[in-house]
């Protein structure tokens, strides 16, 4: 079963990855992707390749209603968790 502490290791891989301004110093979970300075194309690729890295699928209407990464984080564990139940 993976962590909570292992997706925000996932989200923010992503993050870095994609982000080529953001370094550690500056994530913080509990800022928009939007305010780590993230544009809307990097938020889809960030969501989608973690989605993809823990084979979860998660409904865009859910998406929108986050606030900050923690929110990403607790969406994507709770996703998997019911996953994993099933």
């Amino acid at each position: 079963m993976v962590t909570k502490e292992e997706i925000l290791d996932i989200v923010k891989e992503h993050l870095m990855d994609n982000l080529e301004d953001l370094d550690d110093a500056d994530f913080d979970p509990e800022k928009s992707m939007k305010d780590l300075g993230a544009n809307s194309l990097d938020i889809v690729e960030v969501v989608s390749c973690t989605m993809r890295d823990l084979k979860v699928k998660v409904p865009r209407s859910e998406l929108s209603k986050l606030t900050n990464v923690n929110g990403l984080v607790d969406l994507l564990y709770q996703v998997a968790e019911e996953k994993e139940k099933n």
